[in-house]
């Protein structure tokens, strides 16, 4: 059976971004206002827009499509608000505290800092229950578990309401008997509650960040489950041929029976598509490196991807919880459209992590807000257009913009109203600047060897400020950057990642029986899943990652390993591809010191078919063609106010170059291009900004 359709759903803080691609045809773009109660509400409201631009039923629309996906910030909001359920800890006796101890140390950037406050906790004190028995590090029992202190644990479990239960013992990833029994004994007694452990969900070395992995999923996989019971009864009742597919976290679908139990798997599931997207984006201009920046109301994420891989976090605090399951690398900063200018106590101007949201909203949205924005700056500067619609749903006034910036911030600053908005503009850009510094230089990386690929409704506006700052000189604007990651979401393929600790010496001499059995086993696992899932053997391909240190480090470096049978050539290998990360990362290596491997992480994937997108007609006669009208904006820190033209993107075609100052406003984005630059549209529908030589 062919199928009509693809649709990605994108439920983010403020709009709900829809992408439906038709097979062979063209890419639509729609948004819908999010609606956290209930997520069917918004995907409704989107689907009819869908239904009224195609002039047919929401139904047939559904089952016209061979793939409906979800990218959702269900657990992220759940985490930020903490409002996710009433958790319940067992742990070996004698290692309540270990959650709050958190090895000793603080987060980064808070280390020496006595004020800062201790992190809050999922499960408090009078939830977290000592159960006796103990597993070694060597898999061996030196004490029987104990039933009745898991018994009694049940007992007070019920009578405070728990919903939800965590079970993380020492060394349970030796030997899983005595988490798999404290399961069994809960279910029976507490059968409408949930439970997991930590051998399933994190099996790795490292107790606290297991520990805390655990509770994050148990904290909200109730609530995810609740969310895709909704979305896939939704859809179903909309006649969908396929199951819906959840974007995760690692950078790949799965199905919603997947993410109900592995709710730490969705925490990024929104922005974990970009990178994706950014390399399909890059792919027809030969470019393997990318930044892909996501500018939307209230935030700015982050990601990258080299040599065509995506970049992923490992054992990180995020929030203020320890989650060990690999994340793509998402850096978030309080840096979107809504964010707020504001005077500190030191009398200077700063921008965020405040934001205006999307209620009341920016202070020319006209809905009650005062507070001057960055949208509000950037319609003072000109690169908006007083009266416009945006979103569909609000009506641009300038005079309120204006009177936010004028009273908030220019007189308090005894400044004029053009150098207060360029002012919110450059601190902005400065913030969002820093944050691809962490995620590049801080990792290794120079920023000067990737393209910068643009999403998010907000960020053609500051774009080439971000590219000047960081030294980048190509720039990519997709046709479809507001809904980028919505569109990451339906280029994607099924992935499931599995993790393991295999602890020992690596080396050409090494006995590697062990690791290829391991490595094996979690492989076999995968591809069933996958072929339960319908994907044949053609359809599904292996990637492997290596967790590995100095003997006596601390830290690990995560090394790409080739597949197959490791032999004593492959640990050669994959020894000098440890010592290039570590000198990548750190500046050094030590080649004549011990490698020590620690754990190993193996993603089955299946590959999806990609939508057949389209090509660009080829531009016909002078871009003056494509022209609009031309308005006053200011560009840099002399505070010219240039007279600068303004091009309708729906008129242009491939090849067109558009030299700057201009301007080029798409359906749902807008791109500023500032003097000495200029934009290529390629017929891929991607626009590349560089320099003018």
């Amino acid at each position: 059976m062919s199928y009509e359709f693809r649709l990605g759903v994108d439920a983010g803080g403020t709009f709900t971004d829809f992408v439906l691609a038709e097979n062979g045809g063209d890419i639509h773009l729609f948004k819908a206002p999010s609606t956290p109660e209930d997520g069917t509400k918004a995907i409704a409201n989107g689907l009819q827009q869908i239904s009224e631009k195609f002039n047919r039923s929401i139904t047939d629309i559904i089952q016209a499509c061979d793939l409906c996906i979800n990218g959702t910030t269900v657990a992220l909001n759940a985490l930020i608000q903490m409002k996710g359920v009433k958790v319940g800890l067992l742990c070996t006796e004698g290692h309540e505290d270990s959650i709050e101890i958190r090895l000793g140390h603080k987060e980064e950037g808070h280390r020496y800092d006595a004020s800062y406050p201790p992190a809050p906790q999922i499960a408090p004190r009078d939830l977290r229950f000592p159960i006796r028995g103990r597993i070694l590090a060597d898999g061996t029992e030196r004490e029987e578990l104990n039933e009745d202190d898991i018994l009694a644990a049940i007992e007070e479990l019920k009578r405070q309401n728990v919903k939800s239960v965590a079970i993380s013992f020492v060394w349970s990833i030796r030997d899983t008997k005595h988490e798999q029994r404290a399961k069994e004994l809960i279910q029976q007694h507490m059968p409408d509650v949930f439970v997991c452990c930590g051998s399933e969900v994190y099996p790795q070395i490292k107790e606290y960040t297991r520990t805390s992995t655990t509770l994050v999923n148990a904290y909200l996989s109730p609530i995810m489950s609740s969310y895709v019971y909704k979305i896939d009864d939704y859809f179903k009742q909309l006649g969908a041929d396929q199951p819906v597919r959840y974007f995760q976290s690692n950078g790949g679908l799965a199905l919603g029976e997947v993410m109900k139990e592995r709710a730490v798997n969705a925490i990024n599931s929104g922005p974990a598509s970009a990178p994706q997207a950014g390399l399909y984006i890059a792919e027809p201009f030969g470019i393997n490196n990318v930044i892909t920046v996501d500018m939307g109301g209230t935030s700015f994420d982050i990601t990258l991807a080299k040599d065509g891989k995506t970049s992923l976090n490992r054992d990180i605090d995020f929030l203020r919880n320890r989650i060990g399951v690999p994340m793509i690398h998402v850096e978030t900063l309080g840096a979107g459209g809504g964010s707020i200018g504001h005077i500190n106590n030191f009398g200077m101007l700063e921008v965020g992590p405040q934001s205006a949201g999307a209620t009341p909203g920016p202070a020319c949205y006209g809905k009650g807000g005062t507070l001057p924005t960055v949208t509000d700056a950037n319609l003072v500067l000109g690169y908006l257009q007083s009266g416009a619609v945006l979103g569909g749903i609000v009506t641009l006034d300038e005079d309120k913009a204006k009177a936010a910036i004028d009273e908030h911030i220019a007189k308090p600053l005894d400044i004029d109203l053009p150098h207060a908005a360029y002012g919110i503009s450059t601190i902005v850009n400065q913030n969002m600047a820093n944050g691809i510094r962490r995620i590049t230089i801080e990792k290794g990386y120079d920023p000067r060897d990737f393209a910068l690929v643009c999403a998010g409704g907000a960020a053609g506006m500051h774009i080439i400020s971000l590219a000047e700052e960081m030294g980048i000189n190509t720039i990519l604007v997709p046709k479809s950057a507001s809904c980028l990651c919505a569109f990451g979401q339906i280029i994607s393929d099924v992935k499931y990642s599995y993790l393991a600790t295999q602890i020992m010496i690596m080396s050409a001499e090494a006995n590697l029986e062990d690791l290829n059995a391991t490595l094996t086993r979690l492989e076999k696992d995968g591809i069933e899943k996958l072929k339960e899932d319908g994907f044949s053997d053609d359809d599904i391909e292996i990637e492997r990652a290596m967790e590995m240190r100095y003997v006596g480090q601390v830290h690990e470096c995560n090394v790409i390993v080739p597949n197959g049978n490791i032999d004593s050539n492959a640990a050669e290998d994959i020894l000098q591809a440890f010592h290039k990360r570590h000198k990548e990362l750190y500046t050094y290596d030590e080649r004549n010191s011990a490698v020590e491997l620690v754990n190993v992480e193996v993603s089955i994937i299946g590959k999806v078919n990609k939508p057949e997108l389209p090509t660009l007609d080829a531009q016909v006669g002078s871009v003056e063609s494509a022209k609009v009208d031309e308005r006053q904006m200011i560009h840099d820190h002399t505070y010219q106010w240039i007279q600068t033209p303004i091009y309708d993107g729906n008129k242009l075609g491939a090849g067109a170059v558009v030299t700057g100052p201009a301007l080029i406003e798409e359906p749902t984005t807008t791109i500023v291009i500032k003097p000495n630059w200029q934009a290529d549209l390629h017929q891929s529908g991607t626009y590349k900004l560089s320099k003018i030589q």
